[in-house]
């Protein structure tokens, strides 16, 4: 988990600036997960939504199958993740919790299907300063295919 500073977010060069790891952990990690999950159709991974409870922030949203989740961070257990996600969440964010909410996939990359869900808006992958796609489909090209 990543926090970046006041404005980076709404400057778009300022955004896409940022190394992969952050860009992906802060405002593009959807992006990653559609890039995922096109990528390898048949894996029986499936976007999952971090939603923070009301008044906090730290939405992130992975792909999950059974104990086993892939982000910015690669692959690692679930349970380790949302433990390590909690765990940094609460340290700037006392009392930080979250629901995990499933979504569809085609809703990674849509902002008016994302903005049917009660607190999610996801920028479109063109909706960045560059499309955002093929840039997510590189970073993904750096993990290796998920296992079986």
């Amino acid at each position: 988990m990543y926090v970046v500073a006041d404005g980076v977010k709404q400057d778009p060069v300022r955004r896409w600036s940022l190394p992969d790891r952050v860009f992906f952990a802060c405002g593009a990690c959807h992006i990653l997960a559609f890039a995922f999950l096109k990528a390898y159709p048949q894996s029986g991974f499936a976007p999952l939504w971090i939603k923070p409870s009301k008044g906090f922030t730290g939405n992130h949203i992975v792909v999950v199958r059974d104990d086993m989740a892939f982000d910015y961070h690669g692959f690692s257990s679930w349970s380790h993740l949302f433990g390590h996600i909690e765990a940094k969440a609460n340290r700037w964010w006392p009392g930080w919790s979250a629901q995990l909410i499933p979504l569809p996939m085609e809703v990674l990359i849509s902002e008016s299907k994302s903005r049917e869900y009660d607190g999610l808006w996801l920028r479109e992958p063109k909706q960045f300063l560059h499309d955002a796609m093929p840039r997510a489909e590189q970073c993904l090209r750096r993990f290796p295919r998920p296992p079986e």
